[in-house]
């Protein structure tokens, strides 16, 4: 989060963290992720704050879990599209990662 050219915003609610998410550069443009929040509202409320932080001109990526329906209908509702798809596959059991939640992955490499 003290990379040049990141933010890191969170939303709290009663005292609780209810969202987070981060916009950091890349090679072209500006990557949005982690991105998780408590509901769809709360992640486009975030999503939009970090791309404020960014110039319109500029390509903004999110890497959204295809099985989060509501965080495909966000990256839809933003002109958003599918430049590559990838598959998560695990070696045993899968981890039980609360994915209604999970709007905007980190990365591929670290999950």
């Amino acid at each position: 989060m003290s990379q040049p050219d990141c933010h890191a915003l969170g939303i709290m609610q009663n005292g609780t963290l209810s969202g987070y998410g981060v916009i950091r550069k890349c090679r072209d443009g500006y990557k949005i992720g982690p991105l998780m929040a408590n509901s769809p509202e709360l992640a486009e409320s975030l999503f939009l704050a970090l791309k404020a932080h960014t110039a319109s001109s500029e390509h903004i990526y999110l890497d959204v879990p295809e099985t989060n329906q509501a965080a495909v209908t966000l990256a839809e509702k933003h002109g958003m599209k599918v430049s590559f798809e990838t598959a998560r596959m695990y070696t045993g059991a899968i981890p039980d990662i609360p994915l209604h939640r999970l709007f905007g992955v980190t990365s591929f490499e670290i999950g």
